[in-house]
């Protein structure tokens, strides 16, 4: 496939299932292909859901690029390992939608994140974050006590996939909050305060930064990363992503395994540098 246009200014990635397997290191031809976009001058995002405290190994694999964390709320200097800016959930709407969805979707429960926290009650099952927070509380309201970057809801029993989780809640409380998720395989939603997307903060950083949206490149596999791929000027949905993000994307790259992105990126980096205009 002959890719269209010139060298992007700024490529946009999601970590988990598009360049980060779950099963193996990052190859290094994917790291190869990001450190040389770097070196040739072009912005490097890892535009991810994951929380800041997840990000050192991200920056100790890639050496380069800055990163977008926790769907959009945070904006982090990878290098230094700072938190810039963020966009929080209040704590009266964080109540309000625990509220909602306990209605919306029975059997759910929830955890938060703020700072370096990570608060649960106690049927929230949690892999990812075990030792954090052995505990847990009967209910989430108990932690809920300051501004959070994200809410995340489980159905520790599967009733609901997580496709069916988020029409259920932005049926409940679109109006109030960003809900979306990150793996059809769990039955799990990760919540953003309201306007609060990938897309939304690509686009934000890239504006500030004198990128127009033509000059800028994405790639994604899950509904969290439908907004990032419809608002770059160029995107890429993996071949073995979520379904409907080949909905939001211009193309369709190799899946990850396969270092789909690297492959695009090699190509990107022959396209010649956009003229300058005087």
């Amino acid at each position: 496939m002959s890719i269209p246009g010139y060298r992007p200014k700024l490529i946009a990635t999601d970590l988990d299932g598009t360049v980060v397997p779950l099963d193996r290191p990052v190859s290094v031809r994917t790291i190869n292909a990001f450190r040389k976009a770097h070196e040739m001058g072009v912005e490097i995002f890892y535009v991810t859901g994951r929380p800041p405290r997840w990000m050192d190994n991200v920056r100790e694999d890639f050496g380069v690029g800055n990163a977008i964390c926790a769907n959009g709320a945070i904006l982090f200097d990878l290098m230094n390992l700072k938190i810039v800016e963020q966009w929080l959930l209040q704590v009266d709407t964080q109540k309000e939608i625990a509220r909602r969805l306990r209605e919306a979707i029975p059997g759910s429960h929830f955890a938060i994140e703020h700072g370096n926290d990570f608060h649960r009650e106690k049927l929230y099952n949690t892999k990812w974050d075990a030792g954090i927070d052995n505990v847990g509380v009967d209910l989430i309201e108990e932690k809920i006590t300051e501004p959070a970057f994200k809410m995340m809801v489980r159905c520790p029993d599967y009733q609901f996939t997580s496709d069916e989780m988020l029409q259920r809640a932005i049926s409940a409380v679109g109006d109030i909050c960003n809900p979306t998720h990150s793996n059809p395989a769990e039955s799990h939603l990760e919540i953003s305060a309201l306007g609060v997307s990938k897309g939304e903060t690509l686009a934000k950083i890239a504006t500030r930064a004198g990128i127009a949206q033509e000059d800028v490149v994405s790639f994604g596999d899950n509904p969290n990363d439908f907004t990032m791929l419809d608002w770059a000027g160029r995107s890429w949905a993996m071949a073995d992503g979520h379904p409907d993000c080949q909905k939001y994307a211009n193309f369709v790259a190799d899946p990850h395994h396969h270092d789909g992105v690297a492959i695009i990126i090699e190509q990107l980096l022959e396209l010649p540098a956009r003229p300058f205009v005087g």
